[in-house]
């Protein structure tokens, strides 16, 4: 969960053919009178005569698995060869196209010459459909790692593999949305008020941005498994941003650092023993991935600016404060504040595309819900006691976030 750790993505298909054996094995006609496919593939590869054109044309689902194993030159290589064994002796001259039939006026053109050409057609066009489905395809998805797959940190061929495990990880490690009612002496406000106090003292530290979701995601996980008493609860959230800080920032805040922080509320032996005591309930398991992932590689599909970029973590920091936010999980948050963030620069909701989609795994519509709550927090950002993260982003090093107006029309939607 580093700041250099990346993720990739290319993707690929599989097509499958129809089995050669299938076809010898089909019965000739089907109970209506029509011919099955195997015999109508059985047909074709032997050039027998008597295949009606109609069904090659007429059925179109029935042609891609007929004619997709052959191939145009295939094909005339076997028109050739029957020819000539046809014709051989005859007196006639061999044709290998219906031109060289039409060319000869007192030729008869076989049923099986003009069966071919027309299944060759159908092939041409087959393909030319395939290739601009595939183009277009391709033109709506835009391969957002090209740029850095000579660049050795950003390990792009790797980022589809640790994305996929980040997937499974945010499954297996997700908090569940009610933990609260198992703690007798704290409630959600208390919590909230925790959390809007770190991210201040996460601002004065000047700290990196994944050392914050950490430190949120720590507390959650340890108050979710054992019951703290009120007097302990800063207590565990200083531990949980030591903790975050050893495990992310390259230069660590002292245990010193944070006592002073927290006013002297605590001594340097109760912050160890705190320490102790979560690392062996969590069982030292550092290692879960926080909306901050996700939301760098979402960034990155969106092709963001810094605007979007600032505006996209402001979003997700309200959800951080909010007890009630926890019932989404951190992929969902993540791509949330960037729609929402789209949403409110641009002032339509018709920003997600087909590039963001792909790579965050959800639609507008798997988006909306949490968004609607994203603009509620924006709009009341400012008043109350919590306003921290409005603070925050109200300063020039944040670019002045929050003179954004909230996207009030999407609660409508």
């Amino acid at each position: 969960m580093g700041a250099n750790e990346n993720s990739f993505g290319p993707w690929f298909t599989q097509f499958q053919g129809l089995g050669s054996g299938e076809a010898k094995q089909a019965p000739q006609l089907s109970q209506n009178g029509r011919r099955v496919l195997g015999a109508i593939n059985e047909n074709i590869i032997i050039g027998a005569p008597g295949i009606q054109t109609n069904i090659v044309k007429n059925d179109a689902e029935h042609n891609k698995n007929v004619l997709n194993p052959v191939t145009r030159k295939y094909a005339a290589q076997i028109v050739g060869n029957q020819q000539k064994q046809s014709l051989n002796g005859s007196g006639k001259h061999a044709a290998v196209s219906i031109e060289e039939f039409e060319d000869a006026k007192d030729i008869e053109i076989p049923m099986y010459v003009r069966q071919t050409e027309a299944m060759m057609e159908e092939i041409d066009l087959m393909d030319e459909v395939g290739m601009e489905m595939e183009d277009i395809e391709e033109n709506q998805i835009m391969d957002i790692d090209i740029c850095d797959m000579k660049n050795e940190l950003a390990v792009a061929e790797y980022i589809d593999d640790i994305y996929s495990f980040y997937r499974k990880s945010e499954n297996a490690s997700f908090v569940a949305p009610t933990y609260m009612l198992g703690q007798p002496d704290i409630n959600e406000r208390m919590r909230a008020i925790l959390i809007d106090w770190l991210i201040e003292v996460h601002y004065k530290f000047e700290l990196m941005e994944e050392t914050l979701f950490l430190t949120v995601s720590l507390i959650d996980r340890f108050l979710e498994r054992r019951a703290v008493a009120r007097k302990e609860l800063q207590l565990v959230g200083i531990t949980a941003m030591l903790m975050a800080c050893k495990y992310e920032e390259v230069s660590v805040p002292v245990v010193t650092d944070f006592i002073y922080i927290s006013d002297k509320a605590y001594t340097r032996q109760e912050i160890l023993d705190m320490e102790r005591l979560m690392l062996n309930t969590l069982q030292f398991n550092m290692s879960l991935p926080t909306p901050y992932v996700f939301i760098r590689r979402f960034l990155k599909a969106a092709q963001s600016d810094k605007k979007l970029e600032l505006l996209s973590f402001f979003m997700i920091e309200l959800c951080l404060v909010e007890y009630e936010m926890l019932k989404f999980q951190p992929s969902v948050l993540a791509a949330a504040a960037i729609y929402t963030a789209m949403c409110t620069i641009e002032r339509s909701n018709k920003q997600w595309s087909k590039t963001s989609e792909w790579h965050s795994k959800y639609t507008e519509d798997q988006l909306l819900e949490c968004a609607k709550m994203m603009v509620k927090l924006h709009d009341k950002s400012a008043t109350g006691k919590l306003t921290g993260v409005h603070r925050k982003y109200s300063t020039a090093r944040f670019g002045y976030t929050t003179s954004c107006n909230p996207a009030q029309f999407l609660l409508s939607l």
